[in-house]
């Protein structure tokens, strides 16, 4: 199946900019690079790598220290006033959390596309320098805060092309996940596998990754733009996703750490639009993950904070995520890039998850 782009609408393309779309590096739009059929991808020699998924054993993590983990919380609040921040209630994590002990910055992309994200647009060893440098600036401005480098992969891309089930998305093959490990290990990187389910739905695409997400470095990540529960084409408008599916992916990563006595799972939810997530107060936290939901938006500097301010702040949920775009956020004036240094002192809470597309 030869894999096509997804082309928006004008209208969608218009709207999408006053929302703040997220979809790719190139216009608004998810796509993988036209240019690989069926064949070239089983035959590609940049899979020919193995990711070592078969030596990791379980392991017995520590406690947690409840009483830092509640001084980060409160830190990471960055004197909110509201009361909204720190969430009140969530449970504590089980041993071997990353959140809020370390802030993730992670690059996002798929590897058969130079226009989804920066993590398929430079050359490999380019790209890992490069988020290498993110990692120091953040480290920088804020010293407090460890940073968790980060490697979040399309793992199931909504595409133009319906597909023999007219789902109208594209599953990744596992050769090319096993390359995302084999990279994330050289940076010492934790891997999330993203999805974008299109007419096909949570529930028939997370269990398909199940073997991945048993190791302990692999987290996951879900994207309600492209959950098109009405049947339109993805790209068309943006989906949704209700609290009820945010809880299934929750419990059913929770059993899987239970399961394997792994660390606590990130999930993390992308969202730019209030309709994106519905009933936010009804999502169930665990012991077992650490929930953060993105500002997954692209535009100007104000924008953005509008977004994150309406969206994200006055819908608390547990922790918070924030995205950068290095081309899409410099289109308008006043065509500047949010730096870390501006992050941290624009926005409450601290977001503690920081992607770069």
């Amino acid at each position: 199946m030869k894999l096509k782009t997804l082309v928006l609408s004008a209208t969608f393309v218009a709207s999408a900019a006053l929302l703040l779309n997220s979809c790719s590096q190139n216009g608004n739009s998810a796509k993988i690079d036209g240019k690989k059929t069926a064949a070239a991808v089983k035959g590609d020699s940049a899979q020919a790598e193995t990711a070592d998924t078969l030596s990791v054993k379980k392991s017995t993590y520590p406690p947690i220290d409840k009483k830092l983990y509640d001084s980060l919380m409160k830190f990471n609040a960055h004197g909110d006033t509201t009361g909204r921040w720190p969430v009140k209630n969530t449970p504590y994590p089980i041993g071997g959390a990353i959140l809020p002990f370390k802030r993730v910055v992670a690059y996002y992309g798929n590897l058969y596309s130079k226009r989804m994200g920066i993590l398929g647009e430079l050359p490999p060893n380019e790209m890992l320098a490069k988020l290498k440098g993110e990692v120091k600036h953040w480290e920088k401005a804020d010293p407090k805060t460890p940073v968790q480098p980060a490697l979040h992969y399309i793992a199931v891309v909504a595409q133009g092309d319906g597909g023999k089930d007219g789902k109208f998305r594209y599953r990744m093959p596992f050769k090319q996940i096993d390359s995302v490990l084999v990279l994330a290990k050289k940076a010492h990187a934790i891997v999330f596998l993203d999805v974008q389910v299109a007419l096909s739905n949570i529930r028939a695409e997370l269990p398909l990754l199940e073997k991945y997400l048993e190791l302990p470095q692999v987290h996951f990540g879900m994207d309600p733009e492209f959950s098109m529960k009405d049947g339109t084409h993805p790209g068309k408008k943006i989906g949704t996703y209700d609290a009820d599916d945010i809880n299934y992916v929750s419990d059913y990563l929770a059993k899987i750490v239970k399961k394997n006595g792994l660390p606590p799972k990130i999930l993390i939810v992308h969202r730019f639009t209030k309709k994106m997530v519905t009933n936010y107060k009804s999502i169930k936290l665990h012991p077992e993950i650490q929930l953060v939901m993105n500002m997954d938006g692209w535009g100007e500097p104000d924008l953005k904070t509008g977004t994150y301010r309406y969206f994200i702040n006055q819908e608390p949920v547990q922790f918070t995520g924030f995205k950068l775009f290095y081309k899409n956020d410099i289109k308008k004036p006043p065509h500047h890039m949010l730096t870390p240094e501006e992050v941290l002192s624009r926005y409450k809470p601290y977001p503690i998850y920081i992607q770069y597309q």
